[in-house]
């Protein structure tokens, strides 16, 4: 039998059977974390006396030598052989004879599949964590320029109070922020060795799982054998903050996509992260943030196909296990690729701040710090809010925004009005009087944009 394992057997595996429970196709990208994996393992066991100081020195030697090939394009990996693992043994073999055969001493497939995806994992988190601060700080760019740049605020997409676009801007930051610490966090139980469980009960050598987990630079082992190999929350957890992310991302997508349209025309996507119409040459489609909103449903399909193939499984490990490694590579590529494009995108739109001080000065967004202006002269709120509502109305009713009524007709509604209604309804001054922490006033954001680059520090 060519199989590592084919002593048991008497027939050839079904040549469907081997294309359906083979895992080479895509656990492939394991191979660095396999072999580093590997020579952590052999360096324990020599330390431990089960393999000699030259034994581990030939396997470590060999190990390195099949990872250059494979590098180079020299090796070919096998479905016959299954699996990164037992690929990069049979190379092994190979390159350096029987003793590459020891490798496995004192270990599982199970226990190395499970080390290898907590390293891969640990790898790829941390570079997440690297590019979101890209887009933080893309951001903090974008808004220290825009302090001072009025945009209407909505709230279910009707114009609610004017703000700044910086402290719009800012809002984004701040869930990126959260992003980056639910992953950060998650990295506690990603940094976990699971090396050394064997299939699910641990083995009879005298093997040092601490060592082995220092030499990888885990900081805690596994307690339990049977935890250790069947564990998949550290990818739950991680495609979990990641569905969080992406869904951050794409309303962020779907801001940039409203404010590009002629309709707003508050911003101007950099022709490099648009596309045009194939009949239409007038054009110019901000695909980037369309297709960055639409790999949200994918992130979030990998999360919940993990949770279904978790869902009813007996311990240990189990062979609908091998579904856990397809949805974790494509949600970090699509991540990845995401936050690559999203950094620059920010960074070198154009910001279109005539368009936006139009849209605050021709709607009511205003309207309530004439409430507020009532307030201050002895109204009580309630009644303010209904004089204010008969004033919007009636100039609705005169094709007139606030900014445009005489103060005689403010007077019909109210003999509190006076002269300084005027000043009060700028936009100006209904931004820069919201000056309680986090509100909106350039002060506030100024002081928001200073935390924000303390926290990226």
């Amino acid at each position: 039998m060519s199989k590592l394992w084919g002593g048991r057997f008497t027939k050839n595996t079904n040549q469907l059977v081997e294309e359906l429970t083979a895992s080479i196709s895509f656990d492939q990208k394991l191979v660095n974390e396999d072999i580093q994996g590997s020579i952590a393992h052999v360096q324990m066991l020599a330390e431990n006396n089960i393999l000699t100081n030259e034994e581990m020195q030939t396997i470590v030697q060999g190990l390195n030598r099949v990872k250059e090939k494979i590098e180079n394009g020299e090796l070919t990996f096998s479905v016959a052989d299954e699996d990164i693992h037992m690929n990069i043994e049979s190379f092994l073999i190979d390159e350096i004879g029987p003793l590459g055969g020891k490798l496995h001493t004192g270990r599982s497939r199970n226990d190395q599949v499970a080390t290898d995806m907590h390293l891969y994992l640990k790898n790829h988190t941390n570079d997440i964590i690297k590019l979101i601060n890209q887009v933080q700080s893309a951001i903090v760019k974008q808004s220290e320029d825009h302090i001072y740049t009025t945009i209407p605020g909505y709230t279910h997409l009707q114009r609610a109070q004017p703000i700044s676009f910086a402290h719009h801007l800012m809002a984004y930051f701040w869930m990126l922020q959260r992003d980056k610490e639910r992953l950060t966090d998650s990295l506690k139980r990603i940094n976990w060795s699971p090396l050394g469980a064997g299939a699910l009960a641990g083995t009879t050598f005298p093997i040092d799982r601490k060592r082995s987990a220092e030499l990888l630079g885990f900081n805690q082992i596994y307690p339990n054998s049977m935890d250790a190999v069947s564990d998949r929350d550290f990818i739950l957890e991680f495609l979990s903050d990641c569905s969080i992310l992406v869904m951050h991302i794409s309303r962020l997508s779907e801001e940039l996509v409203i404010w590009s349209s002629e309709e707003f025309n508050f911003i101007e996507l950099d022709d490099s992260f648009c596309t045009g119409s194939s009949i239409m040459p007038q054009k110019k489609n901000p695909d980037v943030p369309e297709l960055l909103r639409a790999k949200t449903g994918r992130v979030y399909g990998n999360l919940f196909g993990l949770l279904t193939v978790l869902k009813g499984l007996p311990l240990a490990y189990n062979k609908d296990m091998q579904e856990d490694k397809e949805g974790m590579f494509d949600t970090i590529e699509t991540v990845e690729g995401a936050l690559q494009l999203l950094a620059p995108m920010i960074e070198t739109m154009k910001i279109n701040q005539d368009t936006m001080r139009q849209a605050v000065n021709q709607d009511f967004s205003n309207a309530t710090d004439i409430a507020d202006y009532l307030v201050t002269k002895g109204l009580p709120f309630r009644e303010a809010h209904e004089i204010i509502g008969k004033i919007v109305l009636y100039a609705i009713h005169q094709d007139q925004y606030l900014l445009d009524l005489s103060l005689e007709e403010y007077q019909q509604f109210s003999s509190l009005f006076e002269n300084d209604i005027y000043e009060i309804l700028s936009p100006e001054h209904v931004v820069s009087v919201r000056n309680s922490y986090g509100g909106t006033s350039p002060e506030q954001v100024s002081n928001q944009i200073e935390l924000a680059k303390q926290t990226l520090n």
